[in-house]
């Protein structure tokens, strides 16, 4: 967490809130947690996380972005691979430039994703090659998840390459910094994404 700077943090997708409680009792960040996840936030909240809400990522920038400039956030999290909430490259690239309305200067975001072709699995490959005939990003995929009784709602996930990153990112505010690569997991890495300054 050493690329975490400021004062106030969004965690989008917190989910329990296992990063947001770190930053702010062993690090004393003001930090604010998402996620569409009741259970989630209500276990974020009896561990302690002072500003948590169930809200996704859509509703929350909607919400804030008129308001939020006497809360501007330095660093906005999106880790556990949740780059993949922006859903597709034009609702990312839409979604970019309202984060550059309710955050600082000098703000940052931390995103984590996966190379979707790093695989070598011939029904990732067919998945990839329907998307491009649907016009869609390669990575761009339709999930939900199940545990025993319980299921989510179906909603899109989008997976991309670095590069794919790349010009996702070009002219909507922000620029990419570096990569930091997973050790143990092949595909997954981390960006560093900076502002490129505003107002």
């Amino acid at each position: 967490m050493t690329y975490v700077d400021g004062t106030r943090v969004l965690d989008i997708g917190c989910g329990t809130g296992r990063h947001a409680l770190y930053l702010q009792k062993e690090k004393g960040f003001d930090v604010f947690g998402i996620d569409t996840s009741p259970l989630a936030i209500r276990v974020c909240k009896l561990q302690g996380l002072k500003k948590a809400r169930v809200q996704s990522i859509i509703e929350f920038t909607l919400t804030h972005t008129k308001r939020v400039r006497n809360y501007s956030f330095d660093t906005i999290l999106m880790l556990g691979n949740n780059f993949g909430l922006f859903e597709s490259f034009t609702r990312a690239r839409w979604l970019l430039q309202k984060f550059d309305k309710m955050t600082c200067n000098d703000a940052s975001i931390i995103a984590q994703s996966m190379d979707p072709y790093k695989t070598n699995e011939r029904a990732h490959l067919m998945y990839h090659q329907l998307n491009r005939i649907k016009g869609l990003m390669p990575g761009q995929i339709r999930m939900r998840v199940r545990y025993k009784n319980y299921k989510s709602r179906w909603y899109d996930y989008l997976l991309v390459s670095k590069q794919e990153m790349q010009n996702i990112v070009s002219g909507t505010g922000w620029k990419i910094e570096r990569f930091l690569d997973s050790t143990d997991a092949p595909g997954v890495y981390i960006a560093i994404i900076s502002s490129i300054g505003k107002r």
